[in-house]
């Protein structure tokens, strides 16, 4: 259905070293900077970052990546703790959502709610 998803960030340096390191883990990686604005995916940009350009404050969002398998969630998981990011939640089975839903949520450096998730069983 989403063809790509951008969001703004207070400070771009920081959370493009953020995305860097986080998404390596899901086998995404930068392939397109635009001046500001830096373009995440596997072959094509579908994921972006770039500036606040609007005044107020940000709200937080929240961005579920898909992860193959469970080993990619944790993987997802450590690379945000070592690049510092506020854990939420740490890797684990989430039944609520339905028995195989195995996440991991993290914070951004603007206070975004980052998870990755796997749905196949273990």
């Amino acid at each position: 259905m989403l063809d790509h998803l951008g969001i703004q960030v207070g400070d771009p340096a920081a959370s493009a070293a953020f995305y860097d390191a986080v998404l390596a883990p899901l086998g995404a990686r930068r392939v397109l900077d635009f001046g500001e604005n830096i373009g995440y995916g596997r072959s094509e940009p579908d994921f972006w970052i770039g500036p606040t350009t609007t005044p107020g404050n940000a709200r937080e969002c929240h961005i579920a990546f898909t992860a193959p398998d469970r080993a990619t969630v944790d993987a997802f998981f450590a690379a945000a703790v070592e690049a510092g990011a506020e854990v939420l939640h740490e890797p684990r089975l989430w039944p609520e959502y339905h028995e195989h839903y195995y996440g991991a949520f993290v914070r951004d450096p603007d206070g975004n709610n980052v998870e990755a998730v796997s749905h196949v069983p273990a």
